[in-house]
């Protein structure tokens, strides 16, 4: 099992200095993967969470392609409906092309309503339009001229050169719970990732269900990749109580353990913990980074050698 970081782009606390630090810590670390979110226009139900200054991911991610070696690169996530497919393949295809492959492209339909309102994206379309544009994207990231025809995007011959290094294209992590987004992820992606779970559900609900959900689709188990909320804490927490990654060191060892024994591919940290004052300074987060990664990563790593 691979482990990444999710890198705070956005808040008061970033800067170009700190998301090159972000993303050199975690490689010198050992982690496997950073990550980055995605809004565009930082309306109030956004900035309420997710505050400016915010980065926009894939302009994000191609400097990291150039500042990183190694680790792998990609998103969590994308807010789909709020790119053309034509613009969004074609800067993600640079992307894969500037990391040597290294891109992953995490999606997901939004949540913020008056992020869509001055998009001019309709929001109770926000899943059909997901849908659409993921098969209009792999079109594109697979075939030398590529045409489309949906109801909310259609193209004609369009010559999509240069495309992803990888093949056939850069794995596609799709979020969320429900039963749609499980079922968008069987049919259209390559790996499901929720965030924030809790160990019972996902061990008893959600993979079940999406299992079912794969073979009422009569397609392969999709991977399994979720981001967790990695929180330590000086002494262990009720585990009625906490999400997986929330606790004692010994509890989150425990928890990725046992992610691991059920299968999963990825497992993505994410220090953000809500506390808009908290990420004015990114060193708690670094001190927590460094601290697993000296009793799981290495570990890992050096049996992996």
């Amino acid at each position: 099992m691979k482990v990444g970081v999710n890198l705070i782009n956005f808040g008061p606390g970033v800067t170009t200095a700190s998301l090159r630090s972000w993303a050199q810590l975690s490689e010198s670390l050992g982690y496997h993967l950073i990550m980055t979110s995605d809004h565009i226009a930082i309306t109030p139900d956004v900035q309420s969470r997710y505050p400016a200054p915010f980065f926009e991911p894939i302009s994000l991610l191609g400097w990291l392609a150039g500042i990183t070696s190694n680790i792998e690169i990609g998103t969590t996530v994308i807010i789909m409906p709020y790119r053309n497919p034509l613009e969004l393949a074609k800067a993600t295809a640079n992307v894969d092309q500037l990391s040597d492959g290294r891109f992953i492209l995490g999606v997901g339909i939004g949540w913020a309503q008056e992020e869509f309102r001055v998009l001019n994206v309709p929001y109770r379309s926000r899943g059909a339009i997901t849908n659409e544009y993921l098969e209009a994207v792999k079109l594109l990231w697979t075939q030398d001229v590529a045409s489309y025809d949906g109801k909310f995007v259609s193209f004609k011959n369009v010559h999509t050169a240069p495309r992803p290094i990888q093949t056939p294209h850069p794995p596609i992590w799709v979020g969320g719970p429900s039963d749609a987004a499980m079922r968008r992820t069987v049919r259209y992606g390559d790996a499901w990732h929720p965030i924030r779970i809790q160990m019972d559900w996902f061990k008893n609900t959600g993979i079940p269900r999406l299992k079912e959900i794969a073979d009422e689709e009569g397609r392969p188990m999709p991977k399994l990749c979720p981001r967790i909320r990695l929180r330590l804490t000086d002494s262990p927490l009720p585990d009625n109580d906490r999400v997986v990654g929330e606790g004692s060191l010994a509890q989150v060892h425990r928890d990725l353990a046992e992610l691991e024994s059920l299968g999963c591919s990825y497992v993505v940290l994410d220090t953000y913990a809500d506390d808009l004052e908290a990420i004015k300074h990114n060193e708690a987060s670094w001190h927590m980074l460094s601290v697993l990664a000296d009793s799981v990563l290495n570990l890992a790593n050096e049996t992996v050698r």
